[in-house]
C-alpha cells in the first residue's frame, strides 16, 4: 500500500490501491481523457474534458486539440499517454496527436496514419496502441495500424480486419484487442454484429472472436484484464441501450451485460480496471447529443448508473485512460 501521507481517508486508499504501481511513486488517480468531437449544434470542437474513474460527478476541462475535428480514427492511453489519431475536418485527417495524461494542457503532435482516415476505432496496451478501420474518403477500410506509445512518429502497418468498416469500437486486455460492431458505407448501410480479435504483441490479420447480440454501429467499448463490454449503438432502425460483454481470452457470442440508464450511439467508452465508464452520444429517449457520463462495474453484470456530466455535450469523439484492460 503506498504512503498518502494522510491526504486520503483509508476508504479512497483502498479504492485506488488496485491501480497503483510500485515502479511509478508520483501516482495519480486513474484518469479518463475525453477528447472533442461534435457538439450539440453538430459542429466539431477541440476540448479535451477529464474525469478521475474511482470517483464520481462532472468531467474537468483539460486542454484542447490543434483543431476543431470529429468521427476519430481512434484513441487509447499508456499509463502516461493518451494518443489520438485522424478525424474530420471537412477532409479525412492523417494527424497523430498526443497528450500527457497525468497534466492538463494541450495536445502535441505525434506523427501521422498511414492516410487520413475517420470513423475508426482504437486500443491499446502498455506499449502498443492500435487503428482499427474507419472511412478514408467515401471508402471504408479494413487496416490495422500501431505505433509505440511512448515514442513519436508514424504508423506503421499491423494487419487487416475481417472485414471493411467503420464506426466500430475497440477495448481489451494486456495480450488481445477485440473490435465489434460497425457498418459499411454502401448502400442500404448494413450494420455487422462481428467481434474480431488480434494478439497486440504480434502483427497480422485479425481472427474471428464471435458476434454482439445486435448488429450496430456506433457502440462504445470498455474492458477490465478480463471482460470486455460493447454498451449502445445503432441497429439501423433503433438507438439502442443495451450492454454486452464477453471473456476477452476466449471466444464465442457476447452476452447481455445489462442497459445503460439511456439509449445511446457515437458515445466514448474508457476504464479502469474495474470500472468501465461511457459518455456523451446521441440518445434517442431525448433526441439529442448530451453530455450525460455513466458507469458500470465491469466484473458485475447489471445496468449502468449515473456518474456525472463532460463539461458540454459532444458526439462523434475519442476516449482514453491512464488505467484500462490493456495495462497490466
Amino acid at each position: 500500500m503506498p504512503n498518502y501521507n494522510g491526504v486520503w481517508s483509508l476508504v479512497t486508499q483502498y479504492q485506488y490501491a488496485a491501480d497503483w504501481n510500485a515502479d511509478n511513486p508520483n501516482f495519480i488517480p486513474p484518469r479518463g481523457i475525453f477528447f472533442t468531437g461534435q457538439d450539440a449544434g453538430g459542429s466539431p470542437v477541440k476540448n479535451i474534458d477529464f474525469i478521475t474513474i474511482t470517483t464520481t460527478g462532472n468531467a474537468s476541462d483539460f486542454g484542447d486539440t490543434d483543431q476543431n475535428r470529429e468521427e476519430f480514427r481512434g484513441a487509447f492511453g499508456s499509463s502516461t499517454r493518451g494518443v489520438l489519431g485522424g478525424g474530420l475536418q471537412g477532409d479525412p485527417l492523417d494527424l497523430i496527436q498526443f497528450v500527457t495524461i497525468a497534466t492538463t494542457g494541450n495536445a502535441s503532435t505525434f506523427g501521422d496514419l498511414l492516410t487520413g482516415t475517420y470513423a475508426g476505432s482504437g486500443a491499446s496496451s502498455e506499449t502498443r496502441g492500435l487503428f482499427f478501420g474507419g472511412n478514408n474518403d467515401g471508402a471504408n477500410t479494413d487496416v490495422i495500424e500501431y505505433v509505440t506509445i511512448a515514442s513519436t512518429g508514424n504508423s506503421q502497418d499491423f494487419g487487416n480486419l475481417s472485414l471493411a468498416r467503420r464506426w466500430s469500437s475497440s477495448a481489451g486486455s494486456t495480450t488481445r484487442i477485440l473490435t465489434g460492431g460497425g457498418s459499411s458505407v454502401a448502400n442500404p448501410f448494413p450494420r455487422y454484429n462481428t467481434i474480431d480479435y488480434v494478439t497486440i504483441a504480434s502483427t497480422g490479420n485479425a481472427t474471428d472472436f464471435g458476434n454482439l447480440s445486435n448488429a450496430v454501429q456506433a457502440p462504445a467499448a470498455v474492458s477490465s484484464s478480463t471482460r470486455t463490454a460493447f454498451g449502445g449503438g445503432y441497429d439501423g432502425t433503433n438507438v439502442i441501450n443495451n450492454i454486452d460483454y464477453v471473456t476477452t481470452a476466449s471466444t464465442g457470442n457476447a452476452s447481455d451485460f445489462g442497459d445503460m440508464t439511456a439509449t445511446s450511439m457515437d458515445g466514448m467508452g474508457t476504464s479502469n480496471k474495474t470500472r468501465g465508464v461511457f459518455a456523451g452520444g446521441f440518445s434517442s429517449g431525448s433526441n439529442a447529443i448530451v453530455n450525460v457520463i455513466q458507469y458500470i462495474t465491469i466484473a458485475n453484470t447489471g445496468n449502468a448508473s449515473d456518474f456525472g456530466d463532460l463539461t458540454a455535450a459532444r458526439q462523434k469523439s475519442a476516449a482514453c485512460s491512464s488505467v484500462h484492460g490493456g495495462i497490466a
